[in-house]
């Protein structure tokens, strides 16, 4: 199956989610909470000062337990996309989550994008006064699955300590996960058309590729919230050129594709590249 509903795989009892919740207040230190442990594995909080414009780096590292996953943003056919929320008395607002590329996993039934090793999620935030201190209060709930789904919820308190300090844990870490991004399109990698077919039962792509090859790229197309489509009806790849009809099995009541942005995450190899798709 490759359209999301999003529906979930046997969870536990809600009980698991509060005994999580529980003991979520961990040690932290400025800029970086201590990790907040699950039974399938753990999940910590690094923010750093603002700029002089308020904008803070920060990311939401995840490490799951070796045969455990958790999410990407549009999961798969089962599981929870992560959301993390701020609590307005922190004078910080939550402005953006990028994600690391994920891993296409199917196994039988189970129809996931996920990340199956440690992840580090991008976020940028807004500071309304960057001027005075802060402490960033926020939740993160996300979805830690192996043979059952244990939803996941930690809560974090922050202190924001002045710019000037010098940080290369938490720098590095940062830096790391924005090199785990997808690229942007360039000429070399790009999707250079796409279309509907007329009963919008499918979607035509013509990919141009960084590298030559004979073997077919990933490709997760993902449209209104809560769809993500993976199913290609044909493939054919002639060294950088590839074009592929994804299978759009179903989308919500009476939508229309005029002016709606959907996007596309192209996997050739160790590069991906992701870009938004417009339609007129």
């Amino acid at each position: 199956m490759t359209i999301i509903f999003l529906g979930f795989r046997q969870f536990l009892n809600v009980t698991i989610c509060a005994a999580a919740l529980a003991g979520s207040l961990g040690p932290a230190r400025a800029e970086m909470s201590g990790w907040i442990d699950n039974e399938g594995g753990r999940m910590r909080l690094i923010a750093l000062p603002p700029g002089r414009d308020g904008t803070m780096r920060g990311a939401l590292q995840i490490e799951p337990k070796p045969g455990w996953i958790t999410y990407w943003r549009e999961p798969g056919n089962s599981g929870i996309p992560p959301q993390i929320t701020v609590a307005p008395e922190s004078g910080i607002t939550l402005t953006a989550i990028r994600y690391p590329v994920p891993k296409h996993l199917v196994d039988g039934k189970i129809d996931d994008i996920a990340y199956d090793a440690p992840v580090s999620l991008p976020l940028t935030f807004s500071a309304k006064d960057a001027s005075r201190s802060l402490e960033l209060k926020a939740s993160a709930f996300i979805g830690i699955c192996k043979d059952i789904c244990i939803p996941f919820q930690a809560e974090f308190s922050l202190p924001i300590a002045a710019a000037n300090q010098s940080r290369p844990e938490e720098e590095a870490i940062l830096r790391n996960a924005e090199a785990s991004l997808p690229e942007k399109p360039t000429s070399q990698f790009t999707v250079m058309s796409h279309t509907f077919s007329e009963d919008m039962k499918e979607l035509w792509l013509q990919v141009a590729l960084p590298n030559g090859g004979d073997t077919a790229p990933e490709v997760i197309l993902t449209g209104p919230n809560g769809y993500v489509f993976t199913r290609k009806l044909m493939s054919k790849r002639d060294g950088k050129n590839f074009s592929t009809s994804i299978a759009v099995d179903k989308l919500p009541k009476n939508y229309e594709i005029a002016r709606k942005s959907w996007s596309v995450l192209i996997i050739d190899g160790g590069r991906a590249m992701e870009t938004p798709l417009a339609f007129d």
